[in-house]
Formats: C-alpha cells, sequence, structure tokens
C-alpha cells in the first residue's frame, strides 16, 4: 500500500492514496485536492480535458474530511507541499462528511478540547503525535540497548507511591480501598531484585487539583530503576538517555518538528555534559531573581520557569531538604536534613520533566519514615522485606511523557502533548 511519505520512491509511478480531504481549491478547468493520509499531506491535481466528466465533477461533491481513493501519477514538485504532487486519473468517494465543525478560523481552547477527537487530525496536532510516537520508541529502544528490562507495574494498588491527597481511590471488592497508582516505582525497585536494571512505562493518575499548563490528572511515565547505582550515577544515567532521545527526535523526526516551527538549534544543544546544581546554589539564584521561596521548600511552578529560562540547556538540581520530598529517598550521609535525589529541569521556560534519587536501603531509616509520614504500615510490608533480604544501594528516577513532549516540541501547555487529556474539570471526550 502507497503512503504519502514514502512518494520519493514513487516517482513516475502510479498510485493509489487512501485518506481525507484537507482542503480544495479551484482555478476553472484544473482543481486541486490537498490530501492527507496520516502520514502526510500532498497535492493532487484534476485536469478537466484528461478526466472523465464523471470523475471531474467529483470534486464539487467533496466536503473537508470526506473520505477517498485517488488514483495517479506521482511527480517531484518544490513548489507543492511535501515536495510532491499526484496527477489524479480517477476518484473514488468512501463518504462525503457533513460539515466539519472545525474551520480554518480561530476557535477556543475549549470548544477545541470538546472536539479533541477531530482536532488531533489536524497538521499541528498530528506533528506532536508523531514526534510524542518517535519520543516513545527511542526511550524504548535506549533502554533495551543498554540492558534495562521491561517490568509492568499495577495501576490499583494499597501503596502510596507520592502523596496521599491526590489518591484516586475505588472499593475494591471485600478488601476495602484501593487506589490508581501514582507511580511504578515501588515495584519496578521490586524487579531490580531479580533483573538488576529495569524500566516501567504505563499510566499514572494524581488527583491533584492544578490547572497549571505543567499538569495533568492522567499522565504517562518512564521509570528507571538500577541496582547498585548511587545517586551520581543515577544522574549520569538520566543525562545519557535524554541526550539519547532528544537528538534521536531531531534526527528522525526533523520534518515534524519544522511543521510546529520549532527550534531545532535549541534542541540540538542538548548535548552531555548538562548543569548541575545544589539545592542550597538553586535557592540563592531564584531569591536573586525575586523568588519568595524560603530554604526547606520544594520549588514552585514559577520557580521552576525561572530556573528553566536562565540555561541554554537540561540542569539538575541535587540534594533537596528531606521534609520536601518523598520518604523512599536516601538519607544525605554527611547532612540528615537533606536526601540524595535530583529533579532535572528542561530550558527554555519548560520546567521539571524528572525526579529521581538514591532509594533509601536502610530498613530502620525506611521505616522511621513511613512512621513520619503517617503512612499504613501494613500496606509498605512488601517495600519494607525488600531491604530485609539483600538490600543493595540502588537509584531510580520518573520521566514524565507529556511534560517532555512538550519541551521537544516547543509547546506551552501538556495539554496538547497528549491524544485526549484530562484535566481536572475535563474528561470529555
Amino acid at each position: 500500500m502507497f503512503y504519502i511519505k514514502d512518494a520519493s520512491e514513487y516517482i513516475g509511478k502510479e498510485v493509489k492514496i487512501r485518506g481525507w480531504l484537507y482542503n480544495k481549491r479551484s482555478s476553472g478547468s484544473i482543481k486541486f485536492l490537498l490530501i492527507r493520509d496520516g502520514t502526510g499531506i500532498m497535492q493532487g491535481i484534476m485536469i478537466e480535458s484528461e478526466l472523465d466528466p464523471q470523475v471531474f465533477s467529483k470534486f464539487d461533491d467533496l466536503t473537508q474530511e470526506s473520505s477517498l481513493k485517488v488514483t495517479g501519477t506521482i511527480r517531484e514538485d518544490k513548489r507543492a507541499p511535501g515536495g510532491y504532487e499526484i496527477t489524479i486519473k480517477d476518484v473514488e468517494i468512501y463518504q462525503i462528511a457533513d460539515e466539519y465543525p472545525i474551520t480554518p478560523k480561530s476557535h477556543g481552547t475549549n470548544f477545541l478540547l470538546d472536539h479533541r477527537h477531530l482536532w488531533i487530525r489536524s497538521k499541528l496536532q498530528n506533528a506532536i503525535l508523531n514526534v510524542r510516537s518517535e519520543l516513545i520508541q527511542a526511550i524504548r529502544d535506549y533502554f533495551y540497548q543498554n540492558g534495562f528490562a521491561m517490568v509492568d507495574s499495577p495501576i490499583l494498588t494499597k501503596a502510596i507511591g507520592e502523596e496521599a491527597a491526590t489518591l484516586f481511590e475505588t472499593d475494591y471488592f471485600d478488601l476495602g480501598k484501593a487506589s490508581l497508582a501514582q507511580t511504578g516505582q515501588l515495584y519496578a525497585e521490586a524487579a531490580i531484585f531479580s533483573l538488576n536494571k529495569v524500566y516501567t512505562f504505563g499510566p499514572t493518575f494524581r488527583a491533584e487539583k492544578s490547572k497549571t499548563r505543567r499538569h495533568l490528572i492522567e499522565f504517562w511515565m518512564i521509570e528507571g530503576e538500577e541496582a547498585f547505582y548511587d545517586n551520581e550515577m543515577n544522574m549520569d544515567l538520566q543525562e545519557d538517555l535524554v541526550e539519547y532521545f532528544v537528538q534521536r527526535v531531531v534526527e528522525r523526526a526533523h520534518q515534524h518538528l519544522e511543521t510546529l516551527e520549532r527550534d531545532i538549534s535549541a534542541l540540538e544543544k542538548v548535548r552531555k555534559p548538562f548543569y548541575r546544581i545544589s539545592y542550597d546554589e538553586c535557592v540563592e539564584i531564584l531569591k536573586k531573581n525575586g523568588s519568595p521561596i524560603e530554604w526547606g521548600q520544594d520549588l514552585g511552578g514559577e520557580d521552576q520557569t525561572i530556573l528553566s529560562t536562565h540555561y541554554d540547556k537540561p540542569v539538575f538540581i541535587y540534594n533537596f531538604p528531606k521534609h520536601a520530598k518523598a520518604f523512599y529517598m536516601k538519607e544525605h550521609p554527611e547532612n540528615p536534613d537533606l536526601v540524595l535525589c535530583s529533579d532535572l529541569f528542561a530550558p527554555e521556560g519548560h520546567g521539571e520533566i524528572i525526579g529521581g534519587s538514591q532509594r533509601e536501603d536502610d530498613y530502620d531509616k525506611l521505616l522511621n519514615r513511613i512512621r513520619e509520614e503517617g503512612l499504613p504500615e501494613e500496606a509498605y510490608g512488601w517495600y519494607l522485606d525488600l531491604r530485609k533480604y539483600g538490600s543493595v544501594p540502588h537509584s531510580g528516577f520518573g520521566l514524565g511523557l507529556e511534560r517532555t513532549v512538550g519541551w521537544v516540541c516547543g509547546i506551552e501547555h501538556v495539554r496538547e502533548a497528549i491524544p485526549f487529556p484530562r484535566l481536572i474539570n475535563r474528561i470529555y471526550p
């Protein structure tokens, strides 16, 4: 089957394009169809003198997004969209579309989100989804090539990975309440004792009442976990992964980035080594730039923006205060008020894309942290077991896919980085 993306291989050959009408225009006896098939857009030319009248008249019947099959010969034309066009010999109509609600005029955000099932057909949304697909494949390839095993973590769980206040709870038969997973990390930790280096890739859920441009209720996380890694090694790994997938997208999804008018030169700068600053240094930088942050606080959205516009490539912030971070992070051996962790911020104002840490491998210290946080000890019996039977130093991280797609594509809001976003005020379509 022929696809528009492969047009360069079919110059001078007769092909059939199966797709949808993106637009049309007429110049008297010559008519033009813009046809998209999901892999690209191609201009088709209908010449009245060369076509059966019944075929030529189908131009008038076609509406935006009508589905059709055209037969014709491919030729190169630098002026045409994509650099190729098809001289049409025949048109077969599958369906004449109803009046399409999304027109070339400007539409409001809510209207477009209400019609998200149709909006994803547009040129820019198609480009974003193609970049997302390439990014996912690059991440999978990186882990496979570097000896990581893929493991699947449960979506229904009793173990709280982050904050109890952001759990989605449901009745679980006669066993009380269960919640949708906030992270696959805890289960990935169990898997390293079998497989050494693992990653999970799946949906995660946060019942967080936030409407910022960086937040979704349902989002996808890639979580790596590594036995015998300390936090420095963990940062080195993240650095290597990010450089790999960014440069892979630049290479293989270049035309989609161009469609989005992305500044590709900014992505080409994403090369090791990344910047690394301590939490203490970070607070000083933020205060000098007008942030009201005080030592001990986690970084807010505005803080993230300040930091990520301060650097021209990703920057690690490491060694946060213990009580600003999750219970499973390892206490700093020289300062018990800190934990061995890092957040990675993308440049150009996009903010945090990765959170990582060395995990607490000491049974007693982990139990104390669970108690300090008021978490149900019985739900973590299995997690504590990992510190009783062959505990080792280990580290891991979680990469938010939608925030990363947003950064790579250069888009403002993560709601466009996922096919069907779930927001605090939206679960349709």
